[in-house]
């Protein structure tokens, strides 16, 4: 299973036969075999046909929406997969010990994943954070005693800041950050990864809906008008372990250069340009497609695709016994 990016204006998405075909301004097309294809994401101004829309809705593929900067405007959405009862339970288990339980782990293996993957830049830069890993480590080690979200979200807070301060020191020189920006990003890197994360939200949301759970009943962030609080649950594990290390290989792989780059597209900061964003999003759907063994309750490999769904599993399992000790975060090594 794939996705189709378009990543230009005026291409027209459409269904014949058993194959999707994208058709562009310049006479280009491609071909998807309908079977085959998971998701659709438009960036930027391009549509799809009225049929496709309807197959896609048939079928359950995601179809979503983003600026040519990466801003998510939505998706399509079906209502084939809601299971009510699931959803009811997502709303009773909001403020609840299985809530603080669920976070505690998720949180705890996002700022080992951060350490692993700080490690492994360390490393290829030859240069010493042992203070920014004590003090992940503190971080990580204080969730274990909290007794609420608050406290708990926290400690993640403070674990980011140490994190990105070291991943500042590992990143090739022109790319060089100052901590976490976002709406809008200040610079390159952030450009990168906070396209990267909605593009990693916008595959956990999928999962989510496939599931029948709602993916705006979230655990650990609370309630926000507009935003998938679940969604950004579940990303929570998944972010250094995808898109940072992503960012980091394409930047450190000299794969991308500040030309790619613009700035006041829909808003003032700094953007990847049509170029720069398909660097990124072939990267990106290279990773989800590699195939790995970091579930622990798995002993087979499976792409990072597949292992986002099999947590979503996870967690409906986990909801239906109200034991969040059933959730297993991933954890790489």
């Amino acid at each position: 299973m794939s996705y189709l990016y378009v990543n230009e204006d005026g291409v027209v998405v459409s269904i014949e036969g058993n194959r999707c075909i994208a058709k562009y301004k310049d006479g280009m097309i491609k071909y998807m075999p309908i079977e085959a294809l998971e998701g659709i994401v438009i960036m930027g101004r391009s549509q799809l046909t009225t049929y496709c829309m309807e197959q896609c809705l048939e079928r359950g593929i995601n179809v979503s929406f983003f600026s040519k900067g990466g801003r998510y405007f939505g998706r399509l959405h079906s209502t084939g997969h809601v299971k009510t009862d699931r959803q009811r339970r997502q709303c009773e288990l909001y403020d609840s010990q299985f809530a603080i339980d669920l976070s505690k782990r998720i949180i705890s293996a996002k700022l080992k994943n951060q350490e692993v993957v700080l490690r492994r830049y360390e490393r290829s830069k030859n240069i010493n954070l042992k203070d920014i890993h004590n003090m992940m480590s503190i971080c990580r080690n204080k969730i274990e005693t909290c007794n609420s979200i608050y406290e708990i979200m926290g400690y993640e807070g403070q674990g980011a800041k140490y994190y990105f301060d070291g991943l500042s020191k590992c990143v090739k020189e022109d790319f060089v950050f100052q901590g976490r920006s976002r709406r809008p990003p200040l610079d390159e890197f952030n450009s990168m990864i906070g396209l990267g994360y909605s593009v990693l939200m916008n595959e956990i949301y999928g999962k989510i809906e496939a599931k029948g759970l709602n993916p705006y009943f979230g655990f650990m962030h609370r309630d926000a008008e507009k935003h998938p609080t679940l969604a950004s649950d579940l990303m929570e594990e998944w972010r250094a372990v995808i898109v940072d290390a992503t960012v980091m290989s394409i930047i450190n792989g000299n794969e991308i250069t500040k030309e790619e780059f613009t700035h006041n597209v829909d808003e003032p900061g700094c953007y990847l340009n049509r170029k720069g964003v398909g660097i990124l999003i072939k990267k990106l759907e290279k990773k989800f497609q590699t195939d790995v063994k970091y579930l622990s309750y798995i002993d087979y490999t499976v792409d990072f695709r597949h292992a986002m769904l099999l947590q979503v599993n996870q967690l409906v399992k986990a909801m239906e016994s109200e034991d969040a000790s059933l959730y297993y975060p991933i954890q790489i090594r």
